[in-house]
């Protein structure tokens, strides 16, 4: 077993960061496997709302190459005619001043200006951003990376020593936390409700006066609704009394919200840490392992980036 595949790579985690990962590795001639616990439309990375922005990510300088990286990936998707589940959508992040936006932001993002009135009744920054359908993206990078070479095989790895393979990269996400271990990962819960879009084409974030959260994102599916950033909440049941909140939130930034039809309900356990673990370290055994975890909500926002900053730890 050892001999035969004494040139493989085995990436463990199935969600957006070990996907685009495995993807990157495969595209430049590694022989990759991917092994996940959940089919990749179940993973915490399928309920993502997911708009790109740097968003609560250490470290700060890195994040941002990260995220720019990835920004020419997604901008890159989206102008392709294949559907990669990837489009260029304006919005508005409220609440928030254009000087207050980081100006290595400006210049590289489209559209980046102050809203206007018409476009938000407060203080906000309207941008044209990357924003991603993950029911979409997810099954679209999968058969990228199986085009590639790679394969996909559903196991649970309670041990890095389990993958019969000389270089292991770990993208648990939350699982780390055990796996590694990691005490340092912790969840984040965050909910979302998806409603009948009643017509709504642009997306707004914002927090209002008591510190909750608001954002709507037009998909496919249907207007996603949020959210919730609950600390060390391991919950993975939508709260009735929490969907009503959010949709009166966002009911309250676009009144043709309110009475929407109800589609679903999402949960997802955000895995945070202090800042992104991306090195490499030897096994007992001698063999390699990368780690590639603790991107929190923004793993979407930096999956391109710490991809290709993955696969130079390897060596690919």
């Amino acid at each position: 077993m050892a001999g035969e595949r004494s040139d493989e790579i085995v990436v463990v985690g199935g969600g957006v960061v070990g996907l685009t990962t495995a993807v990157v590795l495969a595209e430049r001639g590694r022989r990759v496997r991917v092994w996940t616990r959940d089919a990749v439309e179940a993973t915490t990375s399928a309920v993502a709302g997911a708009l790109w922005w740097p968003y609560r990510i250490e470290p700060v300088a890195l994040a941002r190459e990260w995220a720019l990286r990835s920004l020419e990936m997604y901008e890159e998707l989206a102008a392709r005619p294949e559907p990669a589940g990837v489009r260029m959508v304006e919005g508005v992040l409220g609440e928030t001043r254009l000087d207050e936006v980081d100006g290595w932001l400006a210049g590289r993002v489209p559209e980046l200006r102050a809203a206007t009135a018409g476009e938000y009744a407060g203080t906000g920054v309207h941008a044209r951003l990357p924003l991603i359908d993950m029911p979409a993206h997810l099954p679209w990078l999968r058969q990228r990376f199986v085009a590639a070479g790679g394969v996909v095989e559903a196991r649970t790895v309670s041990s890095f020593a389990e993958a019969d393979a000389p270089v292991v990269v770990n993208c648990t996400g939350l699982a780390a936390r055990e796996l590694v271990p990691d005490p340092s990962v912790r969840p984040v819960r965050g909910q979302l409700v998806v409603v009948e879009n009643p017509g709504i084409d642009t997306w707004i974030v914002t927090t209002d006066a008591a510190g909750e959260y608001a954002y709507l994102f037009p998909q496919p599916g249907g207007l996603v609704l949020g959210g919730t950033a609950e600390e060390d909440a391991w919950s993975s049941e939508p709260d009735p009394a929490t969907a009503e909140a959010i949709v009166r939130r966002c009911a309250a930034l676009r009144p043709e919200i309110t009475g929407a039809r109800v589609l679903e309900h999402r949960v997802g356990l955000r895995p945070t840490r202090p800042a992104v673990r991306l090195d490499r370290e030897a096994l007992p055994d001698g063999r390699l392992l990368v780690h590639n975890y603790g991107h929190g909500g923004a793993g979407v926002t930096v999956a391109w980036g710490c991809a290709e900053e993955a696969a130079r730890l390897v060596g690919g």
